[in-house]
């Protein structure tokens, strides 16, 4: 009978043993996945600063895919190019304007793509009010050429954003994420 006893409490400590090895494992396995996916395919970002107001505000928290082809309006992180003057590896949120190739004109707070109105509805905001209603406009008045390879990128708060109208066109290296969903605050979660 002892021997009965003694061999259930080796195979319950046996079963107990497996069962943790087997949770150390999994976890061993989930974590290396989302460290995978975070580093290769997603990245975990945070606005700093108020250059993309009101589309988002410090601190917002988003996701942004590393593979993608940009697009004109899409939402970037961007490492900042040197003329920025800004701390070695320093991330930006922009909006892509210019491709490469397009021929820019921002006139009276209008900016014009390849000789068409691009539509900012983006821009309608308590800010552009504030700064028309002073006499002054939104967004500077320029006229540039994209090269081939490089970007356009502008702030959604115009007036104060640190962007291509200061540092110049982006390297589309440099181009390291393509914003697809706010997550905090939960009250403002919103994809992209």
């Amino acid at each position: 009978m002892a021997k009965n006893v003694t061999k259930k409490q080796d195979q319950e400590e046996e079963s107990l043993g497996k069962f943790i090895l087997d949770i150390v494992v999994m976890m061993a396995v989930i974590l290396g996945a989302f460290y995978l996916i975070f580093h290769f395919v997603l990245s975990n970002d945070r606005v700093s600063g108020p250059s993309m107001q009101p589309t988002f505000e410090n601190n917002d928290r988003l996701i942004s895919v590393r593979n993608f082809t940009p697009k004109r309006n899409d939402v970037v992180v961007l490492l900042a190019p040197k003329a920025a003057n800004d701390v070695p590896g320093a991330l930006y949120i922009k909006r892509v304007i210019g491709l490469p190739g397009d021929k820019l004109v921002s006139k009276n707070d209008k900016m014009y793509v390849n000789g068409k109105l691009l539509p900012e509805s983006y821009l309608n905001n308590s800010f552009k009010k504030a700064a028309n209603d002073t006499g002054h406009t939104y967004t500077n008045n320029f006229t540039y050429k994209v090269p081939k390879g490089y970007y356009w990128v502008m702030g959604d708060h115009r007036d104060i954003s640190k962007d291509s109208h200061i540092f110049g066109p982006v390297k589309r290296k440099n181009l390291i994420g393509k914003v697809v969903l706010r997550y905090w605050p939960f009250n403002k979660v919103q994809g992209f």
